[in-house]
């Protein structure tokens, strides 16, 4: 399997702290990954330095068969390479409907006003429907994205960043305020989505990533501390004085 993405020799200090401390990563074409960590362990400054939010102080981050670096890239042009980010909390625009998010959301040039006014083709709004088949939210292309539930709302920013087409999506706790059964529904909708694309899925609750079944990184204090499967992790002594006997 060929590396959609590498992190090579990260650092970036905050005032004198170390956020990120020689960190090394690589995730596979069409791979889903998830990363977990104790509270500062670096997880969302690992994700803001990916995108260009954060510039790293030394190291370098490869994308693609190109092996382009992005490291002086802006926040835009790694978006445009293929780079999607969801981040926490969602943040879609509630007053338009669910298929107007997803319009709005569509891989172009057009900017968020012209998006509004724009006439859309039968080509597109056929895009948006299958977008929206594929995060559960088929039934509710006419509602308000205001009147969802919290879940609806986090299935309706993956299918904003789907609408754009990533090769590589970035999802911060994907489940967290999610019912039991939104959960399982979002397990389905990732797993699915890792078909035809790479994932990195950082999350805090382990059932949820038991149950995603891919390999799982662990961050402590800005570096790699474990890589494997659940079970793997599960049982490294050093994880679990970190992180899971906590």
């Amino acid at each position: 399997m060929s590396d959609i993405l590498e992190v090579r020799n990260i650092s970036v200090s905050f005032d004198g702290f170390k956020a990120i401390n020689n960190l090394s990563f690589s995730i596979g074409v069409g791979e889903m990954r998830a990363i977990i960590g104790p509270n500062g362990a670096g997880k969302t400054t690992f994700m803001d330095i990916i995108t260009g939010k954060t510039k790293a102080d030394s190291g370098d981050v490869i994308w693609g068969k190109d092996n382009i670096s992005l490291i002086n890239k802006s926040e835009s042009q790694i978006a445009q390479l293929g780079v999607g980010r969801k981040f926490q909390k969602p943040t879609v625009f509630e007053n338009k409907t669910v298929e107007d998010n997803l319009m709005i959301s569509l891989n172009n040039e057009r900017g968020f006003i012209s998006a509004l006014v724009y006439n859309y083709s039968a080509m597109e709004k056929k895009r948006v429907e299958k977008v929206a088949e594929l995060v559960n939210l088929k039934n509710f292309l006419q509602k308000r994205a205001g009147n969802l539930s919290h879940g609806q709302k986090q299935w309706l920013e993956i299918g904003m960043l789907i609408a754009q087409d990533p090769l590589l999506l970035l999802i911060d706790e994907p489940a967290a305020g999610m019912t039991s059964s939104e959960r399982r529904d979002t397990v389905r909708l990732l797993k699915n989505l890792s078909k035809t694309r790479s994932i990195i899925v950082v999350e805090h609750d382990m059932d949820f990533v038991r149950n995603l079944a891919c390999n799982v990184t662990v961050l402590h204090e800005g570096s790699v501390l474990a890589e494997g499967n659940i079970d793997h992790i599960s049982k490294n002594n050093d994880v679990i004085e970190v992180y899971l006997g906590r």
